[in-house]
């Protein structure tokens, strides 16, 4: 759920209902600020009033990429929405052309954030070689997939190959 408070949007993470005794009782929340990031845990009487912010997911395609705008088409009703780089570029990481995300709108229309897939499979256009240390296993070095992340894979992983990626860590799953 995202709430309106001290006049920015926060995503809640937990909440917990306590009434103690002969005190009144009250909310305490642990609440994420949707721009920065940043957690901050607060307490608010029980029953004050909360804004709650009304949000809709569409699902859009991403088409490409212009200068300092991304831009999308909402799947449902094919309508073209241009979003500034600097509000999602995080989240376009591992995101290609043609693919669908989904698309957190607020009532009015503003973009709040966009949600790649949670897998996706992309392929490697460069790799560095892998340098054996102390350990036997396990050996690690970084590759560049075909949307310019820089993640690390396995050393058997070459140029060339498919890889699926878990966008949430950013992290290798398996080869594609």
């Amino acid at each position: 759920m995202l709430i309106r408070y001290n006049n920015a949007i926060y995503r809640v993470i937990e909440y917990q209902h306590i009434a103690p005794g002969n005190w009144r009782a009250m909310v305490r929340m642990k609440l994420k600020h949707f721009e920065t990031g940043k957690v901050i845990e607060d307490r608010v009487r029980a029953g004050s009033d909360i804004d709650i912010v009304r949000t809709e997911t569409r699902p859009a395609q991403y088409l490409y990429r212009d200068g300092d705008m991304y831009y999308f088409m909402d799947t449902e009703d094919y309508e073209q929405i241009a979003i500034p780089v600097d509000v999602i570029s995080d989240e376009m990481e591992f995101v290609k052309e043609n693919d669908t995300v989904s698309l957190l709108r607020q009532e009015d229309g503003k973009i709040l954030s966009v949600e790649p897939p949670t897998f996706v499979t992309l392929k490697v256009v460069a790799a560095d070689i892998a340098v054996r240390g102390d350990t036997a296993t396990n050996v690690l070095k970084n590759v560049t997939l075909e949307t310019g992340a820089t993640i690390k894979a396995p050393d058997f992983i070459k140029e060339g190959d498919l890889v699926r990626i878990d966008t949430r860590t950013g992290e290798y799953l398996e080869r594609g």
